[in-house]
């Protein structure tokens, strides 16, 4: 009878241990470094080619804008021809068209008078499109934002499931110990010990999964992120909190801006076209046939160039008529757009709003198991209790928490996905 006290005081106090442990929750992760969100979310910007693509897209562009610019100055060039038509035995080109031979060398002046409305009107679209680069890859940003923390959060969930099983594992081996002990002193049947053992080898298979699980979701964390170090790390716990709504103002919207915008330089672009257009240009240097006094063929050159479009078929109201439907277009993508983005948020909200109100009841769960295993151990103490039935409150106890846990790794999705759609 002493030595059964004896193993139940050693039990009790064994399990009493291992409650404590999990609820201070202090399981060390030995020799692991711990990384937080922003690293993932700094190395993914580092790495993204698709961010240093657009990058590179808005320099050329700029360099665009220099080469428009260059071209509304006066352009010069230097050309240079020389002709040779010999006549065999009467036989040859006509000395009248050829002149027989010549010799040109030119500097050659051209400058449009007209043109600075033009320049402008191209500079003002070179500055759409660095406006839509712009757009474009903060879009992108955005979007490797989202993938990042949703992975993160799948991440530090598979990281917290295998903490949640190895408690449990450390729970039922240390239990698996004492009953196997009591077992031999009979006053455990050996059919409750082996349905005992059954239950302790399914959560050490379970703790097999989740590592492998967390492994995978981790490796693809760090394949998102453009990350080739494969050791093994402690993931903090992410800090997300819901951005102030934005109402009807939208970060998505800015894209129909530009697409309006850009309808609008083309008209003008349109319009130009059919403004006249007046050019000078001059020449000075050498022009000789070399047949007579060529040694005074040095002159110079001065010149203009008029046109102004008259009938080209209604090409221009054609042309309007093109920049109408896209104007048409890009409103409906616009109206559908800020529907949809209502309705996602308006969804995310109640949804967010949902989950916020399980805390509550989660939060009394625990309370009440926690107030359980506390009453659970005194009668232990006394010898009041079956074994068996401490471990169902241990159980459900840990099964609050892990329910704790899916709820806040579902309200941290929740919360990315908000922050999203509300920029």
């Amino acid at each position: 009878m002493e030595k059964f006290k004896t193993i139940k005081i050693n039990m009790i106090y064994k399990l009493f241990a291992t409650v404590l442990l999990i609820v201070s929750g202090t399981m060390v992760r030995a020799q692991e470094a711990v990384k937080n969100l922003d690293y993932y979310l700094s190395q993914a910007r580092l790495s993204s080619p698709v961010l240093k693509d657009f990058e590179n897209q808005r320099k050329s562009a700029g360099i665009d804008s220099l080469i428009i610019r260059a071209t509304a100055k006066p352009q010069v060039t230097g050309t240079g021809t020389g002709l040779y038509a010999p006549i065999i035995h009467g036989y040859g080109y006509d000395e009248v068209i050829t002149n027989g031979q010549a010799l040109e060398a030119m500097l050659n002046v051209n400058y449009d008078l007209l043109n600075k409305k033009r320049i402008n009107n191209q500079l003002e679209g070179i500055r759409i499109q660095s406006d839509s680069l712009r757009y474009a890859g903060q879009l992108s940003l955005f979007d490797l934002n989202k993938s990042i923390i949703d992975q993160y959060v799948t991440a530090f969930a598979g990281q917290q499931q295998v903490d949640f099983n190895r408690e449990v594992v450390a729970l039922l081996d240390r239990e698996e110990k004492l009953l196997k002990t009591l077992t031999r002193s009979n006053i455990y049947k050996q059919s409750e010990y082996l349905t005992f053992l059954v239950t302790l080898q399914q959560q050490q298979l379970s703790l097999k999964q989740a590592e492998l699980q967390f492994k995978n979701d981790y490796a693809t964390l760090n394949y998102l992120a453009g990350i080739t170090d494969t050791t093994q790390v402690s993931l903090a716990a992410p800090k997300l909190q819901s951005e102030v709504f934005s109402g009807d103002k939208s970060f998505f919207t800015k894209r129909f801006e530009l697409d309006s915008i850009k309808n609008i330089n083309l008209r003008k672009g349109i319009d130009l076209n059919y403004k006249p257009k007046l050019g000078i240009h001059a020449n000075g240097g050498y022009s000789s046939s070399l047949v007579l006094q060529p040694y005074k063929n040095f002159g110079a050159s001065l010149g203009f160039t008029f046109s102004v479009q008259i009938y080209d078929g209604h090409q221009r109201k054609m042309q309007y008529d093109k920049l109408a439907i896209s104007s048409n277009t890009v409103a409906g993508y616009r109206e559908f757009f800020t529907r949809q983005r209502t309705q996602q948020i308006n969804l995310i909200r109640q949804q967010l709003s949902q989950t916020d109100a399980l805390f509550g009841k989660i939060n009394e769960q625990i309370r009440l198991s926690k107030g359980l295993i506390d009453v659970d151990s005194k009668l232990l103490h006394t010898g009041d209790l079956k074994v068996s039935d401490f471990i169902i409150a241990i159980n459900n106890y840990l099964s609050a928490q892990n329910l704790l846990r899916q709820t806040n790794i579902n309200r941290l999705k929740l919360i990315n996905q908000f922050n999203y759609w509300n920029r």
